[in-house]
């Protein structure tokens, strides 16, 4: 049985008097990949916040590759490697500048950047267009560079914050087909957040569903069909977390622009 890389202990985060995580424990197993789904809202955003040291949790205890995420934020930080939700490249730069500009931030020794870089942008097929402006990408590509950017530093754990929105069908389901090799290729967790449950049915080993701050359950497509009588994973979602609309302005980003925050950090050398 694989040891988890990722835990989660009676978790909570407040923001005042409104509790957005409450009480959630997890785990992730070394090599899955795991969908965090729920509506907006739900806590998704703050956890991976408190996840990845953009947050600290009110109280629980969150780990890493067997880092404390509050207490070791260096060493957590070093396991992982994120794709945001907002694209967070550099257009005015090349494909091939924009890798060589985080490989810097990194840390990267010199002498193992240009094999990394190489081979990063060979897996996501994008090495015969490394020399092309990042502004002339198009959607998919920009997301795949941003996966082989956060890859540079041989993280374990790499997050996905809805790595396909806004793209189409044919895009979506090569890029999850990219995040799949890369899954076998590099030996890594995957943890990712998404609103189309048809790609967390079909690409997750697991699944975990948060509603309100609280985890309503976790298990796979098959688990969480059978415990709610449902025939797929968007029938037993909506069984678990409603038909209701949510509000979309939320307590989705907490205030946080996460991206701003990550470059901030890298550029003090944190």
């Amino acid at each position: 049985m694989r040891d988890p890389i990722i835990e989660a202990r009676d978790v909570i985060k407040r923001f005042g008097e409104i509790t957005a995580v409450n009480n959630i424990s997890f785990e992730v197993k070394k090599g899955e990949i795991f969908a965090f789904l729920g509506p907006n809202g739900a806590g998704k955003s703050t956890t991976i916040s408190m996840l990845t040291t953009m947050l600290r949790p009110t109280a629980g205890k969150l780990f890493l590759n067997g880092h404390d995420v509050t207490r070791n934020q260096d060493s957590a930080r070093k396991s992982f490697g994120i794709v945001f939700q907002d694209p967070a490249l550099e257009e005015e730069l090349t494909a091939h500048e924009n890798m060589v500009l985080h490989a810097v931030l990194y840390g990267i020794p010199k002498k193992e950047q240009a094999k990394r870089i190489e081979e990063l942008m060979q897996l996501v097929d994008l090495w015969e267009r490394r020399d092309l402006m990042v502004k002339t990408y198009s959607g998919g590509m920009r997301r795949r560079l941003e996966i082989a950017r956060g890859l540079l530093h041989h993280p374990k754990i790499l997050f996905l914050d809805e790595p396909t929105l806004g793209l189409d069908t044919q895009t979506r389901n090569l890029l999850w087909d990219y995040v799949e090799k890369l899954s076998r290729h590099e030996g890594m967790t995957i943890f990712f957040t998404t609103h189309y449950l048809d790609e967390a049915e079909e690409v997750a080993d697991r699944i975990a569903i948060i509603d309100h701050g609280n985890i309503v359950a976790t298990g796979t497509t098959k688990q969480l069909t059978k415990q709610t009588g449902t025939r797929t994973l968007e029938e037993a979602y909506l069984q678990l977390t409603g038909k209701t609309v949510r509000d979309e302005t939320s307590l989705s980003n907490n205030g946080l622009n996460m991206r701003t925050a990550t470059r901030n950090r890298n550029l003090r050398g944190n």
